[in-house]
């Protein structure tokens, strides 16, 4: 018996390096597909000066040159290959938990989750990864918010890190906005897991096969699929996470915490506020998160 406790601790194991393996691949493809939509995604919720995304596009093209749409890329490239790592291998922990638990109960259907179980396994990966993306998207959005040429704030990642940890410090500099980001990644990766294991369970069950025959052009689209839902089930949790992450500290601050930028967003733009830079948000989900899917389901099956 302890043998078997010792095989399966040591597959269990195995299969968890393989899940982080493949969900960094899966992040790095997501931050170069992804960051020039990102950067006018953010542009658009912080500020008013541009009329629409592809306003936005056209004057960071015209202003900052093509470059700029790669601003901030260092930080993400690391840190959401480190994040998507998580996800993964969050998301994976709690199915192979939950499967153990339900083949326990009912031996005539292993390895079977419930829809709801799935949300619980996204969630709970959204909630492990909140630690790492809180700071990392801070850095990434006070790198892309920042002003053009010689009036810049800051030189580069590390530059940026220094300087807000000498505002406010760590907790509240850097994981400035995390409990609104939790929320976001709970609701977001809860849907975004969901949709994808949804397709994918009745796709093989129309089709008769099993998952290692799924064709690649499919988990893509229904990772692009999953893309859209994850960002319509999470977009103003989105929209206040960016208003803070891009607000001044002391005399230039302008929210005072999550429930005082929502009332200041509400009553200056009303709900669509909350919808800000959805378009572009859109736009990039289906190419991102199919390339994310893919890249992450075929390293899996690189890796057997």
């Amino acid at each position: 018996m302890a043998d078997e406790i010792e095989v399966l601790e040591s597959h269990g194991a195995s299969q968890t390096a393989k899940d982080l393996f493949s969900g960094a691949a899966g992040g790095i493809a997501q931050v170069l597909i992804g960051q020039p939509f990102d950067i006018v995604k953010v542009r658009l919720q912080t500020t008013t000066k541009y009329s629409n995304a592809l306003d936005c596009a056209t004057q960071i093209f015209k202003n900052e040159g093509a470059t700029a749409f790669y601003k901030g890329t260092l930080t993400p490239l690391i840190g959401i290959g480190a994040c998507v790592s998580v996800q993964f291998g969050g998301f994976h922990y709690m199915r192979r938990t939950f499967e153990q638990r339900n083949s326990q109960k009912n031996p005539l259907t292993p390895n079977t989750l419930s829809y709801g179980q799935y949300y619980a396994a996204g969630a709970f990966a959204g909630l492990l990864n909140t630690p790492l993306s809180s700071p990392i998207e801070h850095i990434r959005i006070r790198l892309q918010t920042q002003p053009h040429g010689t009036a810049r704030l800051y030189s580069g990642p590390l530059d940026c890190i220094r300087k807000i940890s000498a505002h406010a410090g760590v907790f509240k500099g850097l994981y400035r906005g995390a409990s609104v980001t939790a929320l976001r990644e709970i609701s977001a990766y809860g849907t975004w897991f969901l949709t994808f294991e949804f397709l994918m369970n009745q796709d093989m069950r129309r089709n008769g096969i099993d998952r290692k025959q799924m064709p690649t052009w499919k988990i893509a689209l229904y990772g692009g699929l999953a893309g859209e839902a994850l960002w319509l089930a999470s977009y103003p949790f989105d929209v206040l996470k960016s208003k803070l992450q891009s607000d001044g500290f002391a005399a230039e601050q302008k929210y005072r915490n999550a429930r005082d930028c929502y009332r200041q967003t509400l009553a200056a733009e009303g709900a669509r506020g909350f919808v800000k830079g959805i378009g572009p948000t859109l736009l990039r989900a289906m190419p991102v998160s199919a390339g994310t899917f893919a890249v992450a389901e075929l390293t899996l099956r690189a890796l057997g």
